[in-house]
């Protein structure tokens, strides 16, 4: 069941007895990627219209359907997007993780959920009203800028997921898949990464195929040394390895 708080002096709850401060207020928000670069006058602005809200594990956050009504952050916990077939599947669309935003095409179409937002650990989140988001992206140009590149690449990796479904051999989807999830390494000379990976049984609902596939596909990769398993997702040991299984004999 989830709870709200309206007290906008903080990002996280606060400790019984204790208010946190203004200056504190500031600094989490900008540690928000999207609000990173609004001016002390921004943040003073937005700070009010803020609402906090936790949700327990497997709380649904967002739901498919219902009305754009705020732009949400991920403060803490983890998240995932999920979308329900018509036969009633689940299917695991990605993971957000704390700074991450959601919920922005329904505040900016002023349409319906296209997908659910599920609390995959207890979370909180941050909750602005819709008629405060759009004139956050309308009046400042930081935001404006980086919701121009989030939306470019948003309809780029929808483009590049679409042309991965048109790929008929199965195990080359799967491969294909893990490039398009690889994120850069962190430092210079480290590996890349596929961080949060989904289910097996979800990469399956989203590429077409069985849980089985996806399970003897990722086993064979690590035997070849290919990619390495941890408890964070997956290594990229040999990245060009893994690039010619992609373009295939």
């Amino acid at each position: 069941m989830s709870k709200t708080t309206d007290n906008d002096q903080a990002i996280a709850p606060p400790a019984a007895g204790s208010e946190p401060s203004t200056q504190n207020v500031q600094v989490h928000l900008r540690r928000i990627p999207l609000l990173a670069g609004l001016s002390d006058e921004e943040v003073t602005r937005l700070k009010p219209e803020l609402r906090f809200r936790q949700y327990a594990k497997r709380d649904v956050v967002l739901q498919k359907g219902a009305a754009g009504d705020g732009l949400l952050f991920l403060l803490s916990g983890q998240l995932q997007v999920i979308d329900v077939t018509e036969d009633g599947r689940a299917i695991g669309l990605r993971m957000l993780a704390p700074g991450d935003f959601f919920g922005e095409i329904a505040v900016i179409n002023g349409s319906q959920r296209t997908a659910s937002v599920v609390a995959m650990t207890p979370v909180l989140v941050a909750f602005l009203p819709a008629p405060a988001a759009l004139h956050l992206f309308s009046h400042s140009p930081s935001v404006a800028n980086q919701m121009l590149r989030h939306l470019a690449a948003k309809i780029q990796r929808d483009s590049e997921f679409r042309s991965l479904l048109s790929i008929n051999n199965t195990s080359r989807r799967i491969y294909t898949y893990l490039v398009q999830m690889k994120q850069p390494p962190e430092q210079p000379g480290q590996p890349e990464v596929v961080k949060d990976l989904p289910t097996h049984q979800d990469i399956a609902n989203m590429i077409n195929t069985s849980r089985e596939t996806v399970t003897r596909a990722l086993t064979s990769l690590v035997q070849q040394g290919i990619i390495q398993k941890n408890s964070k997702g997956l290594v990229i040991i040999d990245p060009q390895g893994l690039q010619k299984l992609v373009e295939g004999p």
